[in-house]
């Protein structure tokens, strides 16, 4: 398939309400169970999408559209749900990902990204050179991932 940003945006806009049906108010023993050792839980998974909406996916591709020379991401902490999900609920973290989803993706139409904005490039810690259509069709990949993972645990 061929990068489209509005594809990838009818996914991304649909995440937060496809969550909500899966795991809202559903009890503990489905959100907190995983699939074993090093796995997340639903509402790990739920933490970990939060965490990219705050410091993955805009900061990067804010990195890509900017004129700045250095374009090197920084790291991405993949598990730094575990302390940023602390004393909250599966509600909760459901409501934030949906309001921060909501204004990224304002945030991202409003950028008005041509063909030529695509073929932009950063520096990906591991990965090296990616451009930004690269970037924007794995954060659409991340989340049918998460989901995928989500309906195998609840």
């Amino acid at each position: 398939m061929t990068f489209n940003l509005n594809k990838s945006i009818e996914i991304l806009e649909r995440t937060p309400f496809v969550l909500e049906q899966l795991i809202k108010d559903v009890s503990d023993e489905w959100t907190l169970s995983n699939e074993g050792a090093d796995t997340f839980s639903p509402f790990d998974v739920l933490g970990h999408l939060i965490h990219g909406e705050k410091t993955d996916w805009i900061p990067r591709l804010n990195i890509i559209l900017s004129e700045n020379t250095d374009k090197t991401f920084s790291p991405y902490d993949r598990f730094a749900q575990f302390e940023e999900s602390k004393g909250k609920t599966m509600n909760h973290l459901l409501e934030e990902f949906k309001q921060i989803r909501q204004k990224n993706i304002v945030f991202l139409k409003s950028k008005n990204l041509s063909e030529k904005d695509f073929t932009k490039t950063g520096i990906h810690p591991k990965l090296g050179v990616v451009t930004l259509s690269q970037l924007l069709a794995t954060w659409t990949v991340h989340d049918l991932s998460h989901i995928a993972q989500i309906t195998r645990d609840v």
